[in-house]
């Protein structure tokens, strides 16, 4: 390859890069650990129902 040509690289992912870093004032903001706590007593009930309905 010459030292002309640019292979697109960076160009073709600063836009993602833009879109990600981006932050919106209308965005639903959820805190990580209520997250975590949701999906763990989420599995609890999915574990209790299938121990229970058998």
């Amino acid at each position: 390859m010459s030292s002309g040509q640019n292979s697109g690289g960076l160009m073709s992912s600063a836009g993602l890069v833009r879109y990600f870093e981006s932050e919106g004032r209308n965005a639903i903001r959820i805190d990580p650990k209520a997250i975590m706590a949701f999906s763990a007593l989420f599995g609890v009930l999915v574990i209790l129902l299938n121990i229970f309905t058998v």
